[in-house]
């Protein structure tokens, strides 16, 4: 009797357990559910109705604000250091052109069908499948996160000598409530961070050439007077840049209205705003020619502003650079957040605090000293999966529906573009791993689509 006894006491228990976590989730949903109401939805799990789309200069605003950024200056920095001005500037404006086309055909397709990227790579991967490509995506994407966000605590660390744990946390902090916002955040930001990089930046590269001529500029032959960067190095580190959150642009231009829309966003991006911000750091460094220098360091627009020695000034570099990191910041978050809340079946908004918790305590490891490194490893992954979806959607399936739980081919092109790209940066350096690896997944994506149907493993109702 007694043993009977403990086990209804215990079934009574479980049922008062599961009631309650039933309860503080149930609780969960509608709170995220108010937030979605006050704030917008952020259709995370469906297509954005046309109702809900954004205006072409809203969503120009989103992509503006994000390559416009004092990493792409310092970017342009490795770049003149490595490989002299006038190669450098081919590299920049040839890189950012295939960015133009890469991007551009990926963002019609979400502009097309509304989606975001997880929901496309479910139609190309699979309804099980997209999983791996839009985790890898969305994980690299908080990585970026967190490398920049490392980044704002070591320049603000070194120049004022505060502390670079706290500092990095202030700034994760603030990067996490302009995601919270949503996309309407990433618009916002733009709006703030685009002119004050313009009017600054501009008063950089002036200043540094003002006492230089155009051609002492493009005789820059590199650190040194050496050139130690091939093309094809150069090539991969502009498009590795953005090329995570280029393969995901479906994220932003699903709100685009229009096709045109969609387009002249992307343009305002490659190969405007990134242009622009790799040749102020490279029209810099060419300008001064400082021996060794560390764009990571002092050697950046940040450092240079602080070199001045005027209050005034440092207080606004202060104020720029974290606007402006928050906006790369920010928008790296959204990706990873809308990717992993699909995955999850939760929302972007939750999401974004607990995957900014995480990218905040990364950050504090000092993960900004492996920038490069990070580059090499998007050039060798992500390129594939954007080539695999262009061909899939433009050649051969562009009505397609999400019908299948896994698509072997287009993992079997994944692998093999990313096989190629490791073997290019290994024995061949002088070519581009981030082209190689997009090149080879689509040649051999279209070679199995063609010989091959019906391969697909239907999706489970």
């Amino acid at each position: 009797m007694r043993e009977r006894q403990r086990h209804i006491h215990r079934g009574t228990a479980m049922d008062h357990s599961l009631a309650k976590a039933g309860s503080v989730t149930g609780n969960l949903h509608d709170a995220e559910d108010q937030v979605d109401h006050l704030l917008g939805s952020e259709y995370e799990h469906e297509p954005v109705p046309m109702s809900a789309r954004r205006s072409a200069f809203s969503v120009t605003m989103v992509w503006l604000g994000f390559p416009m950024i004092i990493t792409g200056a310092m970017t342009g920095s490795l770049l003149v250091l490595g490989m002299g001005f006038s190669r450098a500037l081919v590299a920049m404006i040839v890189g950012n052109l295939i960015m133009l086309a890469y991007v551009g055909l990926l963002g019609l397709i979400g502009t097309k069908r509304g989606m975001n990227f997880a929901l496309i790579a479910s139609i190309v991967f699979g309804k099980k499948g997209y999983v791996f490509a839009s985790g890898l995506l969305s994980t690299l994407l908080l990585g970026w996160y967190a490398v920049q966000t490392g980044i704002t605590g070591a320049l603000v660390s070194s120049t004022y000598g505060l502390n670079y744990v706290a500092m990095t946390i202030l700034a994760g902090l603030l990067y996490i409530g302009i995601t919270f916002v949503g996309v309407k955040g990433l618009h916002y930001i733009g709006l703030v961070s685009v002119p004050l990089f313009v009017v600054l930046g501009l008063y950089v590269a002036i200043d540094a050439a003002v006492s230089h001529s155009a051609s002492a500029i493009f005789a820059y032959a590199g650190n040194g007077g050496v050139a130690t960067m091939s093309m094809g190095v150069g090539l991969t580190v502009v498009i590795a840049l953005f090329i995570d959150a280029g393969t995901v642009t479906a994220d932003f231009n699903r709100w685009a209205k229009t096709p045109t829309a969609s387009l002249v966003a992307t343009f305002s991006a490659f190969p405007f705003a990134n242009l622009i911000a790799m040749l102020v750091g490279g029209v810099m460094t060419a300008a001064l020619a400082v021996p060794n220098a560390n764009p990571f360091g002092a050697d950046n627009m940040f450092g240079y502003m602080n070199g001045k020695q005027m209050a005034w000034l440092s207080v606004l570099a202060f104020l720029f650079l974290y606007i402006n990191l928050g906006s790369v910041c920010s928008h790296c978050l959204y990706n990873a957040a809308t990717g992993w809340s699909r995955i999850l079946g939760t929302h972007m908004r939750l999401m974004a605090v607990i995957l900014g918790a995480i990218g905040i305590a990364v950050a504090a490891g000092n993960v900004w000293a492996f920038f490069i490194q990070w580059l090499s490893l998007l050039g060798i992954l992500v390129p594939p999966i954007g080539a695999i979806i262009l061909i899939d959607q433009y050649l051969f399936r562009p009505e397609s529906k999400i019908d299948a739980d896994w698509r072997p081919q287009a993992f079997v092109a994944w692998a093999v573009g990313s096989i190629c790209a490791f073997v290019v940066e290994q024995w061949m350096p002088y070519l581009s791993t981030a082209l190689s690896a997009a090149i080879v997944a689509g040649v051999v994506y279209f070679g199995i689509s063609r010989s091959t149907s019906g391969s697909a493993v239907p999706a489970k109702s």
